[in-house]
């Protein structure tokens, strides 16, 4: 693994079911947290990459649930990557709670694209520079 990072949120009302059971599809949002913040503890902002002309769509995303989440729940996602990314940036998560149970695993991989020509490039160089001051 080259760079971790971990946030914690808590389980809003809006998220759950009637059963108070976070609705599944709500766990795609929690990874983009986590990917988001990954990105920020290195000084990488989603905005400053489509301000200098990149994007970052999802081209496969897998998740494994594995027990559920409540409502007013406190949960942690540990988002990871394990190998510099190229055109394409692959992270893994975790996602427990205060129990240290484990809820969910996933893992996202996204395409780094042009804005201009939505075609894919490779991973900016000053992104490579900044995960690899963070080893």
């Amino acid at each position: 693994m080259i760079i971790s990072n971990k946030i914690s949120t808590r389980i809003r009302y809006a998220e759950t079911d009637q059963m108070g059971v976070v609705y599944h599809g709500n766990y795609a949002q929690f990874l983009e947290m986590g990917r988001t913040e990954l990105l920020r503890s290195i000084g990488v902002s989603y905005k400053n990459m489509e301000d200098n002309g990149i994007m970052l769509p999802v081209i496969t995303m897998t998740i494994n649930y594995k027990k559920s989440a409540y409502y007013d729940e406190l949960i942690f996602i540990e988002t990871s990557l394990e190998k510099l990314p190229t055109v394409k940036i692959d992270f893994k998560y975790e996602i427990t709670n205060e129990k240290r149970e484990v809820l969910a695993t996933a893992n996202v991989v996204l395409a780094f694209v042009s804005k201009d020509t939505r075609k894919p490039i490779k991973c900016p160089e000053y992104i490579l520079k900044k995960l690899q001051n963070s080893l």
